[in-house]
């Protein structure tokens, strides 16, 4: 079970628990209950202790909050993971395109979620499945999985506020115009499809930024910067500037050489260590199946 402590300064000397945890550890009320829940969840020198508590100078306080149970719809199966980075608090992993991220109809012990929940497990670890910046299956790249309900709080926080950055590297279709710029069009679904999204005005905010970075086959590499993370964003605005991404099944043209998925991958992603602030950077090229279609035959 993740624990966070803090040691009582002189400046927190007769403060209630409830605010170091909040002010301090920067847990959110619902992380506060959650701790209460569990017994011991929340303790002063080893020793249980109420939120309302005052405290000394000196006095250890220790709160839970790693998860107590996993998915019960999400069963652990082995199966292929490229973890580049993992703590006690969250992991990224590089997920391959074609494999899907949730289970599904169709997809009960082939998605990233069985597999991650079976790796936590042969960690001793529980931890229920915690995806923070989500990707179709046909997507490919990097992507952040909190270990715990705080950490992924708190990194969907940074989402919102900007701190945990996106980039992803596309090949679409012909070149858009201008070459460089920002999408700026609310997203909603299409009448009549569960799947399918589409430009409306009457739809939730959606900023992307993109620029090309090659041209090649008829064809162009892009970098693309999310403010927003609607479904399907980037696939939606690429279309919508008539440059569908290659490959793309719903809004473009399948190619049979992208079995089960299309030209886009999660390149980069900044962020800070949920519980630290130690600021992590990391990035994964293009991978060769997108990269030869700039290519000539």
């Amino acid at each position: 079970m993740r624990r966070l402590t803090l040691t009582v300064e002189p400046s927190h000397h007769g403060k209630q628990v409830n605010t170091l945890l909040r002010r301090e550890l920067a847990l959110s009320a619902a992380a506060v209950r959650r701790a209460k829940a569990i017994p011991g969840g929340i303790t002063l020198n080893g020793e249980g202790t109420f939120t309302n508590a005052r405290v000394q100078t000196g006095q250890i306080l220790s709160v839970a909050v790693g998860d107590t149970s996993l998915n019960p719809a999400i069963e652990a199966v082995p199966g292929p993971l490229d973890i580049r980075y993992e703590d006690e608090d969250l992991l990224v992993v590089c997920k391959a395109g074609g494999v899907p991220v949730h289970p599904s109809q169709g997809h009960h012990g082939d998605t990233l979620a069985n597999f991650l929940c079976h790796h936590n497990m042969q960690q001793g670890l529980i931890a229920a499945f915690h995806p923070v910046n989500r990707l179709d299956r046909g997507t490919s790249g990097l992507m952040a999985v909190a270990k715990h309900a705080h950490a992924h709080e708190r990194l969907q926080a940074q989402l919102r506020e900007g701190i945990l950055v996106r980039t992803y590297l596309a090949v679409c279709e012909g070149v858009p115009s201008p070459p460089e710029g920002v999408v700026d069009r609310p997203i909603t679904r299409q009448p009549g499809s569960v799947l399918k999204r589409m430009v409306a005005e009457d739809g939730a905010p959606a900023r992307t930024h993109y620029r090309v970075l090659e041209r090649g086959h008829g064809r162009s590499l892009l970098s693309l910067r999310l403010d927003t993370g609607r479904t399907h964003q980037i696939r939606v605005h690429m279309a919508w500037l008539g440059c569908p991404l290659t490959g793309d099944f719903l809004y473009g043209t399948e190619l049979p050489e992208l079995p089960d998925r299309f030209a886009l991958h999660s390149a980069a992603l900044t962020l800070r260590q949920p519980v630290t602030g130690e600021e992590i950077a990391l990035t994964d090229p293009l991978p060769p199946d997108l990269s030869h279609l700039l290519l000539e035959d």
